[in-house]
């Protein structure tokens, strides 16, 4: 009997009897484990499909196997074998829910019940010399985030999606981890690039002289405490956040990679406190990060690489 491995996540083995399941040795990753996986199954039983005959002897059941599994009867779908990419379903109901919950995942609806929470529990948003208060910005992101996250969950469950299958894909976590670290180089590059030639073409882009966040990291204290929101509310909330999005895109909006160049420029837009140059170079990184989850079906590198950056920027300020 050979060993049982507990980190298959085939959606192919999911299918299929337990007892084969419990007994297959299954890799992280790739097409030609998956190919092994297939032809494994299919010289086990006997595909049976609307031109089959009838008299044909019933497939044998593997010894262990219980006699009622019908896993065994069919063969699996290519969307059982690889559904990491969702089908695009054009209806009007589809599109009306994807674009609501889209909406409900934007953050403005979320951070606006929250600043009335936070306002009504007595958490002013200035403090006492007028600046705008640290201690509401790290509340109100953490809560944001909180709330975001549990709302894209909830949807997720609701329509039967697994989140681990549309968040990590069928990509080892380790590989994709190396992957974002080595991408927080290009980030921090791509920033440097785009602000000096704005700076030297379009100096009028820099409408904001003191960036207001940044303002807010006076003391190595608040340096950490920032740190934390900028992996938490910036990688984590922001990349799951695109994902779902995207997702839906895909689902009902047009597609992805539509989806991408709209929320790219909405995710930029929302940065414009910050002045409109950071708003141009957060919505290009936005738009690397997103056609990175396009391509790899997995957050783990954009989370990596954004967290990473955020932290890089954060330091970099403190140092000054």
């Amino acid at each position: 009997m050979r060993p049982r491995v507990e980190v298959c996540q085939y959606p192919a083995y999911q299918m299929w009897c337990s007892c084969f399941r419990s007994n297959a040795i299954c890799c992280e990753i790739g097409p030609i484990p998956r190919l092994v996986s297939v032809i494994q199954f299919a010289l086990m039983t006997e595909p049976r499909g609307p031109g089959s005959h009838s008299e044909s002897p019933p497939s044998p059941t593997p010894a262990g196997c219980p006699a009622e599994s019908s896993a065994f009867q069919q063969w699996p779908s290519a969307e059982q074998i690889e559904p990491s990419k969702p089908a695009l379903r054009l209806t009007a109901t589809g599109r009306a829910v994807a674009l609501c919950e889209i909406l409900l995942c934007s953050d403005f609806p979320t951070q606006v019940l929250l600043t009335f929470v936070l306002t009504e529990a007595g958490l002013s948003t200035v403090d006492a010399g007028g600046q705008l208060s640290a201690t509401y910005v790290i509340t109100l992101s953490l809560l944001d985030t909180a709330v975001l996250v549990s709302l894209i969950l909830l949807f997720l469950l609701v329509h039967g999606e697994r989140p681990r299958e549309v968040f990590l894909g069928l990509r080892p976590a380790r590989p994709e981890a190396v992957l974002g670290i080595a991408l927080i180089p290009v980030a921090l590059f791509v920033s440097l690039t785009l602000f000096t030639v704005m700076s030297r073409f379009a100096p009028w882009l820099h409408n904001v002289p003191t960036n207001p966040l940044e303002a807010l990291i006076r003391t190595p204290g608040l340096a950490v405490l920032f740190g934390v929101v900028g992996i938490v509310a910036g990688g984590f909330r922001e990349e799951l956040q695109r994902a779902f999005i995207l997702r839906r895109f895909e689902q009902h909006l047009g597609g992805g990679w539509t989806g991408l160049a709209v929320f790219s420029v909405a995710f930029g837009a929302g940065h414009a406190i910050q002045g409109w140059d950071v708003a141009i170079i957060t919505g290009t990184l936005g738009a690397g990060w997103g056609a990175l989850y396009l391509v790899r079906r997995s957050i783990i590198a954009p989370l990596t690489s954004h967290a990473g950056f955020n932290l890089a920027e954060i330091v970099g300020h403190s140092m000054t």
